[in-house]
């Protein structure tokens, strides 16, 4: 007699604890609430949530700089990790009790949260809750940027500011993997130290080091094939200065400003490409895309134990406010999570 699959069952409550400032403001807006659980639409599938990522975007969209979304929860939040409990139209039912993550885009500082199925991934028991949280956004920003906008590949070296940061570790973890030299910026010794014990090729701390002059001299003058710049303002015509012939410069942020003078013909001179994105706002289908890519080149290495997120703290769910001040503090080394159990 061939044994039936049943499908888990679970008891899912009208309303939930989340944390849902109704105003900008210091890590102190970031109180528990009530919040009605929301469900799943076509597509979507309802997580009960274990653990979600802290992610500076997030820091910024509680201090009223970066709203969220048209659409978009006005609940913190957009990397989870935790059980699929209900599943909308489209979803087979066979999902419900699957362990998943996923990037969303909010709703994530809550006992539950809807995720676009073709967003998740699937956990692996290599992964803890807490470090499959930790996972989605740097992964996917990462591999979109460095790896897709910027054509890193084997061989190649690259430049990567903010080394120890979430994205610079993750950033650390792939081209290892992946057989890329990477130099990345820090601002202490002890951070520089952190990065190379991670696996950085090189590290540069930019308090007390010239990183134009180092690179040069780390390449021998030849210069990168790519910079995943965070910083913008006037780290970007010295991140030019940094590029090899027919290199690429991808923004992903501007922590120093939004605005930049760059030198127009040393790019056509010497062929330079400038892109960058942001992806937050990207719609369903490309993050799918993004995360079917990702199950299929870099899923793998995460079955295997070969990539990891750099855990730096993890904080229970009502404290998300000291989760908050350690992020704005910069002292963190890779991924600031909250748990939920």
């Amino acid at each position: 007699m061939t044994a039936k699959t049943v499908t888990p069952r679970y008891i899912v409550p009208d309303v939930m604890k989340a944390i849902d400032p109704e105003a900008p403001g210091g890590p102190e807006v970031l109180v528990l609430v009530e919040r009605a659980v929301p469900h799943p639409g076509a597509g979507e599938v309802l997580v009960k949530v274990a653990a979600a990522g802290v992610n500076r975007p997030e820091v910024m969209q509680r201090q009223g700089k970066y709203p969220p979304p048209p659409g978009a929860p006005s609940i913190l939040g957009m990397e989870i990790a935790g059980t699929i409990v209900a599943v909308g139209d489209g979803v087979g039912e066979e999902q419900i009790g699957q362990r998943i993550c996923a990037l969303i885009t909010g709703g994530a500082y809550a006992e539950y949260a809807v995720a676009p199925f073709g967003q998740c991934l699937s956990v692996p028991e290599a992964l803890t809750m807490v470090e499959a949280a930790a996972m989605p956004e740097t992964l996917f920003t990462v591999w979109t940027n460095l790896f897709e906008r910027a054509y890193a590949t084997e061989g190649d070296t690259v430049l990567v500011h903010g080394g120890t940061s979430g994205i610079g570790t993750m950033a650390i973890g792939l081209c290892a993997i992946f057989g890329i030299d990477i130099i990345v910026t820090a601002g202490s010794k002890a951070k520089c130290e952190a990065a190379l014990s991670l696996g950085a090729t090189h590290a540069i701390d930019y308090k007390t080091e010239d990183f134009v002059e180092r690179v040069k001299q780390i390449t021998g003058g030849k210069g990168v094939a790519a910079v995943l710049d965070m910083v913008g303002g006037d780290y970007v015509a010295r991140n030019l200065q940094c590029l090899a012939e027919d290199g690429r410069h991808v923004s992903i942020a501007v922590q120093g400003g939004a605005n930049a003078t760059v030198p127009l013909f040393e790019i056509m001179r010497r062929r330079l490409t400038l892109t960058g994105s942001t992806l937050r706002p990207r719609d369903t289908a490309f993050k799918s895309l993004v995360a079917d890519e990702l199950a299929r080149t870099v899923w793998p290495h995460v079955e295997a134990g070969k990539l990891k997120p750099v855990i730096d703290r993890v904080f229970a769910f009502a404290d998300a406010p000291a989760a908050h001040a350690r992020m704005e503090a910069g002292d963190h080394v890779g991924k600031i999570v909250l748990s939920m159990t």
